[in-house]
Order: structure tokens, then sequence, then C-alpha cells
């Protein structure tokens, strides 16, 4: 875990470190994110200097400047919303220019916004990151914010310079600071090996969590982020399990003979919601996360699965086929007021409520699989992809970005990918194989 704190200046040395400043009142400039972004805003990130070059198990400080600077350019660009400039538009920033930044020439650069900072190793053993936000035209600064860390997580803090960066920026929360669990693939079609895997956002520090020899589906964090709820077919036979992060322990949630499929945790982590088979029929029942006597929530026929429930824990939206044809329904927590809420063409399937509380995203079934979001009752319909199968979508910590798996006509692998609520921001996030069915954590604490 990253220890993550400020501090006030105690002398000139560390004069860097007085976080916390007000911000100007004549600094107004902001990313507009409620249309498509046409023309991105102009960032410039240099490389962090150090005051002085020490060695440390992360490499020495002046190099580890070049990569929090990367880490940090990558993530603005990966949003849609920025346009870092090239290495070769960089100017050099001297230790003591971080807070003095030389803004005729970056205003020569065509910059509109500039981060700028630095990377001090610590007599504890820490490094200190620091991170200012300046507006280039109207010369002054944003905001700053400063991240003690030990050397293995010098990434974390540029995630979180990144976080800073886009908040400020765009008014909308932080979420760069996170990890994804997904299901990483391998071999023929027909014969497929599925881990769980798990990563930072951008790829990063990805490690499998399972062996592959039984096929796994749909992982799902609990809020604490340490477990992960997922479906395994151990002894091939399909029932849900819970994995331990810390100690790779699994354990069984709910003994019974029948399927148990399509897990997720209640917001405050109490309850898994999941789907059981019994005698033919399908329906929705919930069971504490400790295990338990499960309760039934839906008594319709058909199939009733993918429960995922609203951020407050109060309502759950979930996929069935009761009127003929898959479609998204909403219920209280208890199974109380089920009520349809999906009435476009074609059919809808694993629903996932945003962590925003405003959106429920979707799959679109009929003429291919795409990624889509409405409103919890069902108004604005949106659809924000179009390729030929696309399904799977799980949230970011902000609300604004959906992550989901695209399978290729006819091959049957799987990438993972994001895209943006405007529809205009997608792209493949890296896996070291093929990927299926995220889940986009929390906020790392």
């Amino acid at each position: 875990m990253m220890e993550t704190r400020m501090r006030y200046a105690l002398s000139p040395l560390l004069g860097l470190l007085a976080f916390g400043l007000a911000v100007p009142a004549a600094a107004q400039i902001r990313v507009d994110i409620t249309g498509g972004i046409s023309q991105p805003m102009p960032i410039a990130v240099p490389v962090m200097p150090t005051p002085n070059s020490v060695s440390t198990a992360a490499g020495d400080t002046a190099g580890l400047g070049a990569q929090v600077s990367q880490v940090i350019t990558t993530d603005l660009k990966n949003s849609g919303l920025f346009t870092p400039l090239p290495a070769g538009a960089l100017r050099p920033v001297g230790f003591n220019q971080v807070t003095t930044p030389d803004f005729p020439g970056w205003t020569a650069t065509g910059a509109q916004a500039l981060v700028q900072g630095f990377v001090q190793a610590n007599g504890d053993g820490t490094l200190t990151v620091g991170c200012y936000l300046y507006d280039v035209f109207a010369q002054s600064e944003l905001t700053r914010q400063g991240f003690v860390v030990t050397p293995a997580n010098w990434r974390r803090a540029a995630h979180k310079c990144a976080d800073t960066v886009y908040t400020r920026l765009t008014g909308e929360g932080p979420y760069f600071d996170s990890r994804v669990v997904y299901v990483s693939e391998t071999g023929p079609k027909t014969k497929r090996i599925k881990r769980l895997a798990i990563m930072d956002q951008d790829g990063a520090n990805h490690r499998f969590l399972t062996n592959g020899q039984s096929i796994v589906l749909t992982p799902r964090f609990a809020p604490n982020q340490q477990t992960i709820s997922y479906m395994s077919f151990t002894n091939n036979r399909p029932r849900i399990y819970v994995y331990d992060v810390g100690s790779g322990r699994q354990r069984l949630v709910v003994d019974q003979p029948n399927m148990t499929f399509a897990p997720r945790f209640s917001p405050d982590g109490r309850y898994i919601v999941f789907s059981m088979a019994v005698n033919g029929n399908t329906d929705i029942y919930r069971v504490a996360a400790t295990g338990g006597t499960p309760q039934r929530l839906t008594t319709s026929p058909g199939i009733d699965s993918s429960a995922s429930y609203s951020p407050d824990g109060s309502r759950i939206v979930f996929e069935s086929d009761r009127s003929g044809g898959q479609q998204l329904y909403v219920m209280g927590a208890d199974g109380s007021n089920q009520q349809r809420i999906s009435f476009g063409g074609g059919r809808y399937g694993t629903p996932a409520w945003s962590p925003r509380g405003d959106l429920i995203a979707f799959t679109k079934i009929g003429g291919g699989f795409r990624i889509g979001i409405m409103a919890p009752d069902g108004s604005g319909e949106k659809t924000l992809t179009n390729a030929w199968q696309d399904e799977g979508p799980s949230w970011s910590p902000n609300g604004r970005v959906i992550m989901f798996f695209r399978t290729g006509q006819g091959s049957g692998k799987a990438d993972l990918w994001s895209v943006d609520l405007t529809g205009v921001n997608e792209r493949r996030v890296p896996t070291p194989l093929d990927g299926s069915d995220p889940a986009w954590g929390p906020l790392l604490p």
C-alpha cells in the first residue's frame, strides 16, 4: 500500500513541498468534456528534475524523473482530452525552475497548461514526488500536490499527479490511480485457457492470480479491493468463489449443487448478489459475503442474471428474458418493485450501474454487440461503440470511462478496450495475452 501524505515547507531546501496553497482567482483554464473533443488541450509535461541524483531500489532519481513524466503524459493522452507536447518540443527544467516556470518560453511552444515537478530521495528511503500545474497563458499556478512513496510505488505517485491535473482541468473525479481485474485468455478458441489477472489501469504491474487449470469468468472487485468474486469451473462445477488478493486463498461462497454465477459485491461489501439455476429456472439471490443461506430476490420464470447494485446500494439493475427477450430491469435491493427499463430494438445484457449513479452501461445485442448507456429510468439511451462484438462494460472510478472487451470476427480472440461517454475516445488497453471480462476497481487507498 502506498503511503501518501502532504508536507508543508520547513526550510528553503524543502520549499517545493509547500503544498496546499490557494489557487489564484484569475485562473480559469478548463477542459470541456461534455461533447466530443475535436481539439484536445495542448499540455507540456517536461522531465521532472531531481536536486541530487540518488540511487534507489527503483533506479536513480534522475531516471525516475523521466519515467514519472512519461506515465503522467500517457495518462493524460489516453484520456483523450489532452495533447501532450512531443519530447522534442519540451524544454529542460532545472530543479530551481519548478516553482518559477519560464512562461514566455512555454507560451512559444503552444502549450496551454504546464505540468512540472520533481523527484527527491528522502533520508528514510522514501521518495517525494512533487506535482505542479500551471496555466501558461495566465502565468499562474493552478494547483500543487506532493506524494511521499516507497521507491516501488513511484508509478502510483505519477498516476496521482495525473489525477490531480485531470481533476483540476476538467472538474471531474480522478481515475488513473486504479486497478483492473480481468480474464486472461490464451489457446485455440475451442480450448481456451482462462486465468484471473490483475493490473494497473494502464496495463502496468500485471500479474496472474490463478493458474488456468479451471476456467474462470466474471471477476469483480469488492469495495475494499482485497477480495475478488468470480465464477470458476473447479471440478467441472460452475460455482462462485471469493479470491483474497493478499494471500491467494480462494473460498467457495455458496455450497449448493446448483450452478451459481455472475457474482457482484454490494457497495458496502456486506453482500454478494448472484444468479443460481434451480430446476430449470434461474433467479437472482444475495448472500452474506462471509457465506450463509442465500436469499432469493426474483421469482419470475426464465433467466434473471447479471445483477449490479446502484452506488448507494438501494437498487439493483439486472437482465431478464421474462418478457420473451433479454431486457433490463431495476428492482429494490430486497427484490421489490421490479420494473423493466429497456424498450429499444434488440436485446440488452450485462448491465453495470455507474459509480456516479446517473447511468447504466450495458451490452446492446442486435446486428452485433455494442456498448451503450442509459439513465436508470431507461431514458437517454446512447450507443458508444460500433464494432462487431463489444460486451461486458465496467466503469472507471469517476464514471466517465467504460472498459469492455472486444472479440474479433471469426478469430474468437478478445482484447480489452475503453471508451469515454462521448463515444469519441476509444482505445485498446494493453495486456500480455488476450483479455475479457474486465472489472475496473475503485481508486486505490
